[in-house]
């Protein structure tokens, strides 16, 4: 995106990307409280994003009562969700659901089918089939490009390989715990956890999954933000 920060660009329909996607969970009354991690010094920028009809400034809280928690952000996407969990112990949530800041396009619809099935089998993602045939690379380098000698290692079944989405939903005190073991993982070895769900899977149990939407794109790329996009 050029450096800039995906969250805090406008958006056709919408102050800011953040906006948008604040506005939606905003909307649903079983939401009782939101925590956004933010840069440090971007409090007030992020604020500036989010809609009047969905949220009091004056108070810092939703519609609905519930606070909205600025929480700093860590130095990865891991840290950055260890230290919303560790913020919301106030709130005693018993379900979180965590999404990316660059989903706007998020339905509330979709964020209720993963609370319903959260509250069923205790960790719930929506997912989506690929369209390409993955394979698996025997790495080298940072890209095939960086690299001739790159070769297919392993030659993946596109049937049973899908794409995760957010927002990803956990039973509260267990995606926690699973969050601090996951980091003194990573302090022992260095492996840093590409999502929510792997954590999860890794020291609490398994993943439900439900379908996901194909309309619930993260922002990537400069083309994804335009008013005219390819779904």
């Amino acid at each position: 995106m050029g450096g800039e920060k995906k969250e805090y660009l406008p958006l056709c329909g919408a102050n800011t990307v953040l906006g948008k996607t604040f506005s939606t969970f905003a909307s649903i009354p079983e939401i009782g409280s939101i925590a956004l991690t933010v840069s440090p010094g971007d409090k007030e920028k992020a604020k500036n994003c989010l809609p009047a009809e969905n949220y009091n400034e004056k108070q810092n809280t939703l519609h609905n009562g519930g606070p909205v928690l600025f929480v700093e952000g860590g130095a990865n996407r891991q840290a950055s969700v260890l230290n919303a969990l560790r913020c919301l112990r106030q709130c005693n949530p018993r379900i979180v659901l965590i999404h990316d800041g660059a989903r706007p396009w998020i339905k509330r619809t979709l964020i209720e089918k993963v609370i319903e099935e959260t509250r069923r089998s205790g960790a719930a993602i929506p997912v989506l089939p690929i369209i390409e045939t993955p394979k698996e690379l025997e790495i080298s380098g940072a890209r095939p490009s960086d690299n001739e000698g790159f070769f297919v290692s392993r030659h993946l079944k596109r049937s049973s390989i899908y794409t995760a989405q957010t927002p990803q939903g956990f039973l509260f005190p267990e995606i926690l715990d699973a969050h601090e073991k996951a980091r003194e993982r990573q302090e022992k070895d260095g492996n840093e956890y590409t999502d929510d769900a792997e954590i999860w899977g890794e020291f609490a149990g398994h993943v439900k999954v439900i379908e996901g939407d194909s309309e619930n794109r993260k922002i990537t790329y400069p083309l994804d933000i335009e008013c005219k996009r390819v779904i």
